[in-house]
């Protein structure tokens, strides 16, 4: 692309993953989790916490914790984000709805 083109915009959906290419089912199960270790994420920082100190309230180890604030969503399940946002006293609601066609 030349300076004098412009750029095309596609419009995205709510899902970044299914933009990406997954498959619809996958791409919900990862935004399921990137949105939950979004949270505990910012749980972290609104602490002040070190990942040494995140990793001793959470009961988990410190690169444990740093793959979840870089974002590894590969290495987490949505069980285990739930059960970590318990610990944080953290309400986790999923509604789930019907798509009509």
């Amino acid at each position: 692309m030349n300076q004098n083109q412009i750029p095309e915009v596609i419009q995205g959906s709510n899902n970044v993953f299914e933009d990406l290419g997954f498959a619809p089912e996958e791409a919900l199960n990862l935004k399921i989790r990137a949105d939950l270790m979004l949270n505990i994420k910012r749980f972290i920082q609104s602490q002040g916490w070190t990942q040494k100190q995140a990793a001793l309230f959470f009961g988990e180890t410190q690169p444990r914790i740093s793959d979840l604030i870089n974002g590894d969503i590969e290495r987490f399940s949505i069980d285990k984000l739930v059960i970590m946002l318990a610990k944080a006293s953290m309400d986790v609601r999923f509604e789930v709805t019907e798509i009509l066609t």
